[in-house]
C-alpha cells in the first residue's frame, strides 16, 4: 500500500492564521517542509481519509482526480477533519452527477450531521464504530478507539490489504486500556502518528507531544504490534509545538522515526 499524506499539519496549519508563534514566522520565512496544511491522508489514491478545509488546495498540489476515490473516511467531527460543505460539490448541480462517486465511512456523530445537513441528497453514508471491521473493496478497515472528543466515537484507522497492514493514528491522546488490548492482538507493516504538541506538552490528554509519542511507539515495538523495521512516520504537527522539519528530524531519527510532511508518500510492505 501506498499512503499519501495531503497534509500534516493541526486544526490550524503552519504557518497558523492569525499566529505571530515563532514556527509560524520561520515557516513563512522558509517554506518547504515547514509549511503544513491540515491533516489528511489517500490510500492507493482510492480511499480518502477525513476530507478538511485544506482538500482542494491539497489536490491540485498533487495533481490528484477526487472522482477516483471510492470511499471517504472519517476519523472525526473536528473542523480541521470535516468540512462538510465542501462535500456537496460531488453532486449536481455544480456537476453533471446524481450520485457521489464514493461511500462515505464515518461514525454515527458525522453521519447525523450530513443527513440533517442534506436530508435529501443522495449520499452513501456507512456508520462506524469502534473495534467493528467494515470491508471496502479488497480493505478491511478497523476504527479503534481514540482518546479524543469523548463525546463522539472518534477513531484511528487499521487498514490491510490482506497483503500489508498499518495503523492511521491521528488525534489519538494517550489510548485507554480497550484500545491498547485490540492493538496486542494486531500486527502492523507501518504507522502513521500524531505529534501534535511537539516540543510543547500541554495539560490536554487528546493529543501527544514529542514525548509522548515516542513513549506510545516504543510500547507498539516492545508488545510486538509494531513488526520490526515497519516504518513510523509522525503527522498532525502544531505551530504551538515549536518544532521544525529539521528539529523533528534531529529528535526523531534515534528512535527510526520519519517526520512526516505535506505530499509524503509512504510505502508499506508485508514484514
Amino acid at each position: 500500500m501506498t499512503i499519501r499524506l495531503l497534509g500534516t499539519g493541526a486544526a490550524d496549519g503552519i504557518p497558523a492564521l492569525y499566529s505571530e508563534t515563532e514556527l509560524s514566522r520561520f515557516a513563512r520565512e522558509h517554506g518547504g517542509k515547514d509549511v503544513r496544511t491540515r491533516a489528511a491522508a489517500v490510500i492507493d489514491d482510492t480511499l480518502k481519509i477525513d476530507f478538511g478545509p485544506d482538500t482542494l488546495a491539497q489536490i491540485q498540489r498533487e495533481r490528484l482526480d477526487a472522482r477516483d476515490w471510492s470511499a471517504v473516511i472519517f476519523t472525526h467531527s473536528d473542523a480541521d477533519h470535516l468540512a462538510m460543505s465542501e462535500l456537496q460539490y460531488a453532486l449536481f448541480p455544480f456537476n453533471e452527477f446524481e450520485y457521489a462517486g464514493f461511500t462515505i465511512y464515518a461514525n454515527p456523530t458525522i453521519c447525523a450531521m450530513i443527513e440533517e445537513a442534506y436530508p435529501l441528497w443522495p449520499f452513501d453514508l456507512q456508520r462506524t464504530h469502534s473495534f467493528e471491521c467494515f470491508r471496502h473493496a479488497e480493505y478491511t478497515i478497523t476504527p479503534i478507539s481514540a482518546f479524543h472528543k469523548p463525546e463522539e466515537d472518534a477513531h484511528n484507522l487499521i487498514v490491510s490489504d490482506g497483503a500489508s497492514t498499518f495503523l492511521y493514528a491521528t488525534d489519538t491522546g494517550i489510548w485507554e486500556k480497550p484500545t491498547w488490548s485490540y492493538l496486542d492482538g494486531v500486527r502492523l507493516d507501518g504507522l502513521i502518528i500524531e505529534c501534535t504538541d511537539g516540543f510543547a506538552p500541554t495539560t490536554y490528554d487528546g493529543h501527544l507531544d514529542l514525548r509522548e509519542c515516542l513513549d506510545v511507539v516504543t510500547q507498539l515495538r516492545e508488545m510486538g504490534t509494531l513488526k520490526p523495521g515497519a516504518p513510523v512516520v509522525t503527522t498532525h504537527h502544531s505551530h504551538n509545538g515549536m518544532a521544525t522539519h529539521a528539529q523533528l528530524e534531529e529528535a526523531l531519527a534515534p528512535y527510526a522515526i520519519e517526520p512526516g510532511y505535506d505530499g509524503m508518500v509512504v510505502t508499506v510492505k508485508p514484514l
